[in-house]
């Protein structure tokens, strides 16, 4: 799986030339903006709950001695317990309203590389992209959130929580990915068939969605820019995914 993650990290390396090649600018416009208004209300929400959280988290302690200790731990924990489900939430918030708009982009990579798109895919509307983006970023919202969290809850354990630290980036990184690559496969697969056909290439939506997530790290520049390079890295990866591999299978 290690040389799949590389893989995926690997495809951002030609993203912006694919996009100016392409002439694909045009097609983020409005992902764009939407990723930036989304941005812009969900971390200004998780900003003013932190501390919120961060108290009520101190009050579980009811002894004075090490309280004070508790409370630091505390805030720290509540402030990180809000940016990663702020971070979850608006990474599926974005790409489920963007799927209309990133599936012809992935359209026109996959023609770009295969000349023949049309050949096993599925026609859909924009009404249909939609909700099918809607449909997949809700189930993975649900599925991110029940393991996040007790992960999350691991944060109190001395030493685990190191290890903890890289199990939450592994699983945003992975849904974040598995987003990306859904814009390609809602032409060829029903979504039971893609979520088994990511399943089985779980290594490049990790991959995709390592840099997705340090993409985001960049302040203001990262939210505007992390759809057009995701979705255009995840799409030739899994267009060239799908040739190898047209078929969904269990994963193994």
């Amino acid at each position: 799986m290690i040389k799949t993650i590389i893989s995926g990290i690997q495809a951002y390396f030609g993203a912006f030339s694919l996009i100016s090649k392409l002439k694909l600018w045009k097609y983020f416009a409005i992902p764009m903006l939407i990723s930036f208004v989304t941005a812009t209300m969900v971390f200004g929400l998780a900003y003013l709950l932190s501390d919120n959280l961060g108290d009520f988290i101190s009050k579980i302690w009811i002894w004075d001695w090490g309280k004070a200790t508790f409370s630091s731990i505390s805030n720290f924990i509540g402030g990180l317990i809000i940016v990663v489900i702020g971070l979850i939430l608006f990474k599926h918030i974005i790409m489920a309203l963007s799927a209309p708009f990133m599936s012809p982009v992935s359209e026109k990579i996959e023609a770009h590389f295969t000349a023949n798109p049309s050949h096993s895919s599925r026609d859909t509307s924009f009404i249909q992209q939609l909700w099918r983006g809607i449909k997949i970023n809700g189930r993975n919202l649900i599925m991110e959130l029940v393991l996040t969290i007790p992960i999350l809850l691991l944060k109190f354990i001395p030493v685990v929580n190191i290890f903890s630290t890289i199990l939450l980036f592994m699983v945003q990184a992975y849904y974040a990915g598995f987003g990306n690559m859904d814009y390609t496969l809602e032409r060829h697969f029903q979504y039971k068939e893609s979520v088994r056909f990511v399943r089985k290439h779980r290594g490049l939506a990790i991959g995709n969605g390592i840099v997705f997530i340090l993409v985001l790290l960049v302040p203001l520049i990262g939210v505007i820019l992390v759809l057009p390079l995701s979705v255009t890295a995840a799409s030739t990866r899994t267009v060239k995914a799908l040739q190898l591999n047209p078929s969904p299978v269990d994963a193994t």
